[in-house]
């Protein structure tokens, strides 16, 4: 079975992903991770954002492994451990630009697309469900307003979670500039030509804007038992 689940940054894609892997015995792909790691080598090679060609080869060449620690999924980069390195906030600032480039995105479906056909997968992204896996038997949006996706990723920065403690609090001020981020990235992903982020048609909506993760978690479940 292939779990399909799209939405924008901060709405909880990894996490519900996560858990529903651990639950099911899936395989959980991080597609975001993947376009993070592009991103982090572009950076690292001094490419030039306007560099579409450059981006596109490096896309090709590098080496993306998921691995396991005793504080859950590792991020592996041509050999090296980058699962804090990219997620800094320059990442976060420019990860859109990067997989807003068409070669970029045909280079990640290729590898994507090969580990659905190695097995059950649940999938977390922006395209899963309408470029990736579009015959997935389960697919979901998921999305939550700004302000609570930004109030999750600010105290994630923080070492803290806001699914598992409501009254978790973040610096206000780092708040409002990751909100600002987060409105920009989905003006971004929502307006590029290739593979915008949208819904697919068929794809099962939930807004967790007010909903525990475990009520997340337990919908998609669900959805998948109705699809089996």
């Amino acid at each position: 079975m292939i779990v399909a689940i799209d939405g924008p940054a901060g709405s909880g894609k990894s996490t519900v992903a996560h858990a529903i892997a651990e639950r099911c015995g899936l395989t959980y792909l991080d597609t975001g991770a993947m376009y993070r790691c592009v991103t982090l080598a572009c950076l690292e090679k001094g490419i030039s954002l306007e560099d579409t060609e450059a981006m596109a080869q490096i896309a090709r060449e590098v080496r993306i492994e998921f691995g396991t620690s005793e504080h859950g999924q590792t991020v592996i980069l041509n050999g090296k451990d980058v699962t804090a390195d990219i997620r800094t906030p320059q990442i976060d600032r420019t990860v859109s630009v990067v997989s807003a480039v068409p070669e970029v995105r045909e280079a990640m479906v290729v590898l994507q697309r090969a580990v659905g056909e190695q097995g059950s997968v649940v999938a977390e992204g922006r395209d899963i469900g309408t470029v990736v896996y579009p015959n997935a038997e389960v697919k979901v949006f998921l999305t939550a307003n700004a302000e609570a996706r930004a109030h999750r990723r600010a105290v994630q920065r923080e070492g803290k979670d806001a699914a598992t403690d409501s009254s978790a609090t973040a610096d206000s001020a780092k708040e409002q500039q990751i909100l600002e981020d987060i409105r920009r990235r989905d003006e971004l992903d929502s307006s590029r030509s290739a593979a915008p982020l949208k819904p697919a048609e068929d794809a099962h909506h939930i807004d967790s804007s007010s909903m525990g993760v475990d009520d997340v978690i337990n919908e998609v479940i669900r959805l998948m038992e109705e699809a089996r």
